[in-house]
């Protein structure tokens, strides 16, 4: 069977990457956020945790 019990957290993206710096764009990048108001659902690692982390002024971690 498999293990469905992991942890998932959905990340939104609530300002523009406009004018930051070159690594926080690749960061949001390699999250998959494209645009404002884009939503992703990720697994809550600690590298995933790590790039929240990183670029957090620029994102929203949704509830639910």
């Amino acid at each position: 069977m498999a293990d469905n019990t992991t942890k998932k957290i959905r990340i939104r993206q609530v300002k523009s990457s406009i004018g930051t710096r070159r690594e926080h764009r690749e960061v949001l990048k390699s999250l998959g956020l494209r645009r404002i108001r884009h939503e992703v659902e990720r697994e809550d690692t600690p590298a995933v945790r790590g790039m929240v982390a990183k670029v957090g002024y620029l994102l929203e971690i949704v509830e639910g």
